[in-house]
């Protein structure tokens, strides 16, 4: 029981130099044994007293002796040679032979071919990794064939939402053009409208160039330090009167000191809060919308809630709301459009201004949006964030 363990274990090298010491040691134990068998040096003194006759028995003797000496040697060669060729079969030719077939499945993109054998020598440790490149190569296949899929989905969702303005802007100008605007006021009902579908338009190849550098990791920044009081009301102010074109009431509220800063890029952050706020107006729900934005002081560091009234998400999506692409039951409808990479998009430019994001949200109720970015601390002239 030993022996077979121990030869389960033994290292290919090891068997190597195992069967090379044996294709050594037959033949010269072989011909040791033909030596003393035909008893040289115990008989050589004995010749000269031997008669003729004496000789030619001890001959054929010897003769016959050897005859049978080199059938013995026959067999044990090819007895050798077959249990050597049967261990070189079964430990080096068949597991390369099974290494290559698997190697030939991973050449023609089939990743579900695995190795079951387990050996603890060095063909073993190859088997190993091929089991780990296989694993590896059919998670990239599987991400691959996902991004592909959703890739044509966020084309699909972009052409359908770049169609709608599109079509929107081409009925108004046909409008202008044919006289139908014929009072100050349609006319600048009509401009207006124009304007904020050329808005909305301009928003979804924004999100496409900014996804563009997600999966590049080359968003370009420029960071500053920026004074949080005046940065967001600048902001509350340009993002209320497109609410109030939408019939969303704006509450907004600043609890930080009045000489808070942050090191942020402000047109990035900027995105963060329109793509927030552009989710809350798509799924808003009803008519009789409010949205709540709040600068809340942390510390050392800034909170910022951007609250709204609509429809909330349901409680086993709130986990995916921030990954690319992931659209909740409750906001399915292709009516609502949306590129669907909107929060992606928020997620990866607080994280790249050393923050993080996270949502909070009851169905029927409303959402909440918090994100956090650490306070501009000076210190010794160093910029600590």
């Amino acid at each position: 029981m030993r022996v077979m363990k121990w030869k389960m274990h033994m290292k290919l090298k090891a068997k190597l130099t195992v069967l090379f010491l044996t294709i050594i040691l037959v033949p010269l134990l072989c011909g040791t044994m033909a030596f003393l068998g035909f008893g040289y040096h115990e008989n050589i003194d004995m010749i000269h007293e031997l008669t003729k006759e004496d000789i030619m028995i001890g001959a054929m003797i010897n003769k016959r002796f050897m005859k049978y000496l080199v059938i013995a040697m026959a067999v044990t060669l090819i007895i050798t040679s077959s249990l050597i060729t049967a261990w070189i079969n079964k430990d080096i030719y068949k597991p390369l032979k099974e290494l290559s077939a698997a190697m030939q499945h991973i050449a023609e993109g089939d990743f579900d071919y695995h190795m079951t054998q387990v050996r603890e020598d060095e063909l073993g440790t190859l088997f190993e990794n091929y089991e780990q490149m296989r694993l590896q190569l059919k998670e990239n296949e599987e991400e691959k064939a996902d991004n592909e899929k959703k890739s044509k989905e966020l084309v699909s969702n972009i052409s359908h939402d770049l169609k709608t303005p599109i079509t929107s802007i081409k009925g108004y100008v046909e409008g202008i053009m044919d006289g139908v605007a014929d009072t100050p006021e349609k006319m600048d009902k009509y401009i207006k409208t124009i304007y904020n579908k050329a808005n909305d338009m301009d928003k979804l190849i924004n999100e496409l160039t900014t996804y563009s550098g997600i999966d590049s990791n080359k968003i370009p920044y420029h960071f500053h330090i920026i004074n949080v009081s005046d940065y967001f009301s600048d902001c509350v102010e340009e993002v209320g009167l497109d609410l109030e074109s939408k019939n969303i009431h704006l509450n907004y509220t600043n609890l930080a000191p009045a000489d808070t800063c942050i090191v942020a890029d402000p047109e990035q952050l900027k995105k963060v809060i329109n793509n927030i706020i552009g989710n809350s107006i798509k799924y808003m729900g009803h008519n009789n919308g409010v949205i709540d934005i709040r600068i809340l002081d942390e510390g050392e560091s800034v909170k910022i809630e951007i609250e709204d009234n609509g429809k909330g998400i349901p409680a086993k999506d709130i986990g995916n709301v921030f990954e690319r692409f992931f659209r909740s039951d409750a906001s399915r409808n292709s009516m609502q459009g949306g590129s669907g990479i909107g929060l992606s998009i928020v997620k990866k430019i607080i994280e790249d201004h050393g923050g993080y994001v996270w949502a909070t949200s009851k169905e029927g109720e409303g959402t909440c949006m918090h994100f956090v970015i650490r306070k501009y601390v000076e210190q010794n002239d160093d910029i600590i964030v």
